[in-house]
C-alpha cells in the first residue's frame, strides 16, 4: 500500500491505473478505523480494480461546539488495518493540502432541503461541510465508484443527491451498517462511551427494531411510532435529538407513494452522539 499526502501524488497514481484500464474505487473516511470501515473497503474491492482510502478529519463539518480537536486520530493503527485489508493507496492529506486557506473555504457545496432536516437541524452547516469535502475528494481522485456506510444514512443521501445534481461521473454505493453483537452500530465515537453508557447504547437499535415491527404490522400512525421510539431512548438515559419515520428515498415525510420507510434516530449518551437507522420496505 502506498501512503501519499499530496493531491498530485494521488492524481499521478490514478492516471497510471487508468492507463492500464483499471477501475478505481474510493472510500472516504475520517480515520480511527474499525470493522465497519473495512467492510466498505471490501465492497469497494468488489466494485473496482484499485481501492483508494482517504483519511481526513474535515474541519468544515464540525460545529464550533463539536469535537474536531479531540476527534480520535490513529493514523499508525489505521495504516496497519488498511495494509491487512489490501488497500492500494491511502490518501492522508493535511488541512492545508485540501484547504489552501487553512480551513477556510470560500466555495461551499450545499444540498438544499435535505441538509436542513434531522441532523441538519442540530448540526447546522454540517452537511455543507460533508458535501464540500466529498466533492473535492471526487475532484482529486476522480474515482469510478465511491462507497459510503449507510449508518450515516442522511449523509449517504446528501452525497448521492449532490453527485447527481452536479453531474459528477461517480457511482455512489451504500454499504450496510456493521453492528456489534448487541446491535450497536460500529462508530468511531463509540469510544467516548463509558462502560455504563456502553451497556445502555444498544437501546437505540432496539427502538428502531420496535418501530420497524409496528410498520411491518401495518401501523401508519407515524407520530405515535416516533413518540414511542423517543420514549424508549429517553428511558435508557439518552437525550433525544430526534426519532423519525421518513421516506427512504428522499427523507421526506412518508406518503401514499412511499415504497420504503426508514426509521432514523439520533441521541446523546454521555459525551457521545449516537445515530442509527433501519430501512423497512412497504409490505
Amino acid at each position: 500500500m502506498r501512503v501519499v499526502r499530496s493531491v498530485e501524488e494521488v492524481r499521478a497514481q490514478v492516471r497510471a491505473w487508468r492507463k492500464a484500464g483499471q477501475r478505481v474505487a474510493l472510500v472516504p473516511t475520517m480515520g480511527n478505523l474499525h470493522a465497519g470501515h473495512i467492510s466498505l473497503l471490501q465492497l469497494a474491492r468488489q466494485r473496482g480494480d484499485r481501492v483508494v482510502v482517504s483519511i481526513f478529519v474535515n474541519p468544515l463539518q464540525f460545529g464550533p461546539e463539536e469535537d474536531y480537536a479531540r476527534y480520535p486520530r490513529t493514523l499508525d493503527d489505521d495504516i496497519r488495518m488498511l495494509e491487512e485489508a489490501q488497500c492500494d493507496l491511502l490518501f492522508a492529506p493535511g488541512v492545508d493540502e485540501l484547504y489552501a486557506e487553512g480551513g477556510s473555504q470560500r466555495t461551499l457545496v450545499s444540498v438544499r432541503g435535505l441538509s436542513e432536516i434531522l441532523c441538519g437541524v442540530v448540526r447546522p452547516g454540517h452537511f455543507d461541510g460533508v458535501a464540500t469535502v466529498v466533492a473535492k475528494l471526487f475532484g482529486v481522485v476522480g474515482p469510478d465508484v465511491a462507497v459510503f456506510g449507510e449508518k450515516d444514512f442522511q449523509q449517504f443521501r446528501v452525497v448521492q443527491l449532490m453527485t447527481r445534481d452536479l453531474a459528477i461521473p461517480v457511482e455512489v454505493v451504500g454499504a450496510p451498517t456493521v453492528r456489534a453483537d448487541d446491535g450497536l452500530a460500529l462508530s468511531s465515537r463509540n469510544r467516548y462511551l463509558s462502560a455504563e453508557d456502553r451497556s445502555r447504547a444498544p437501546a437505540i437499535y432496539r427502538s428502531l427494531q420496535e418501530g420497524a415491527a409496528r410498520l411491518r404490522a401495518g401501523e401508519r400512525d407515524f407520530s405515535a411510532i416516533e413518540q414511542a421510539g423517543a420514549a424508549l431512548l429517553a428511558a435508557a438515559g439518552m437525550k433525544v435529538d430526534y426519532y423519525a419515520v421518513r421516506d427512504a428515498d428522499d427523507l421526506a415525510l412518508p406518503s401514499s407513494a412511499t415504497r420504503e420507510f426508514v426509521l432514523l434516530a439520533a441521541a446523546r449518551l454521555g459525551s457521545a452522539r449516537l445515530i442509527d437507522n433501519l430501512r423497512v420496505p412497504v409490505g
